[in-house]
């Protein structure tokens, strides 16, 4: 039987990854960031698109060399089609078009957030791997998404619930900038987390009906909370920076699981996922493995190297759209903004 292999690529924001998976399993995860944006406070689109245009070409072939694979192998090219920055994401798709062209290979859509939701049946040979069973409930949780979606099976998604405002991630990224912390802020919230006082502040969490979520409050209610305290201290931010960054990452881990909660209480599926660039979040860790040692869930927490944007999520969704003879036509566009 002739070896299935999958070339994935992913460029939807500021991470340039190629990822080749064979027979299912991975055998490479090639990612180029992008410092550029850390003097900005956040990604400039313009910037990244320019960055992804020297990435690509060296990041894909470091990625089949790791692989031991020659691009003449290659069954298929996955790539991001999107949601994403526009100039990011063309450049992924052009290159993947280009090449399925050339080889003569099928060219495989995949949606960025189906591929955060898959990257739990990732797996790599030799290593133990459990691979949460259909229908489960995923929360994909990151700077531009917070979304509660029931997976019936790799290509049947159901939205539960998702915000309505700003993403978790965005919300941690702003306050962070606020108080001068930089960019990204997410994990400069969680080291200095580690060492502070959870219960020392207290701010806004958002009443939303249903399963969706809102934290443009809890902004709101940050930077005013700043804006008070430095009236009387100055330097009230630097003198309470552990403090606030735990206070700040209770508030958000609060709201994501009372609603998560409710969730798995009204369908009954106790087989919670987590997804997404902000699953790397210690304090949000710490509750899913609270949930399961109560008996209550059982949890599946993805790789750190797969929490952020790779492309090894990309290839697995390819892999299985392969297996269903799911493929795209060149011609189809990238876009911007999608649902699941």
């Amino acid at each position: 039987m002739k070896d299935i292999i999958i070339l994935g690529i992913e460029s939807s924001c500021d991470d340039t990854s190629a990822a080749v998976i064979k027979n299912g399993y991975l055998l490479s995860n090639v990612t180029a960031g992008q410092a550029v944006h850390e003097a900005y406070g956040g990604v400039v689109p313009e910037l990244a698109s320019r960055a992804h245009q020297q990435n690509i070409v060296p990041v894909v072939d470091q990625a089949l060399r790791q692989a031991g694979v020659d691009k003449e192998a290659i069954s298929a090219v996955a790539v991001t089609l999107g949601p994403g920055l526009m100039g990011s994401l063309l450049v992924g798709v052009s290159f993947a078009k280009g090449l399925a062209a050339a080889l003569g290979v099928p060219l495989i859509e995949a949606n960025h957030l189906q591929g955060h939701i898959l990257a739990h049946f990732i797996e790599v040979e030799g290593e133990a791997h459990a691979a949460p069973p259909y229908p489960y409930l995923c929360l994909m949780v990151s700077g531009g998404n917070s979304q509660i979606v029931k997976v019936n099976a790799y290509n049947q998604m159901e939205m539960l619930g998702q915000t309505i405002d700003d993403a978790a991630g965005e919300a941690m990224d702003k306050c962070s900038k606020v108080m001068g912390f930089g960019y990204p802020g997410g994990p400069i919230i969680d080291k200095l987390a580690r060492q502070g006082n959870a219960q020392a502040f207290t701010f806004s969490k958002p009443d939303v009906k249903g399963l969706d979520y809102s934290f443009s409050g809890l902004k709101t209610s940050f930077l005013y909370f700043l804006r008070d305290q430095i009236k009387t201290d100055p330097d009230f931010i630097a003198h309470h920076k552990e403090d606030l960054a735990a206070s700040l990452e209770k508030t958000i881990v609060d709201i994501l699981m009372k609603k998560l909660k409710q969730a798995v209480k009204e369908t009954g599926i106790n087989h919670v996922a987590l997804a997404g660039g902000v699953s790397a979040n210690t304090a949000l860790r710490a509750a899913f493995k609270a949930q399961e040692a109560a008996g209550n869930w059982h949890i599946y927490i993805p790789k750190f190297g797969y929490t952020t944007d790779n492309a090894a999520m990309i290839a697995i969704t390819g892999y299985y759209k392969y297996m269903d003879g799911d493929f795209c036509d060149l011609d189809k566009p990238a876009y911007s903004r999608t649902t699941l």
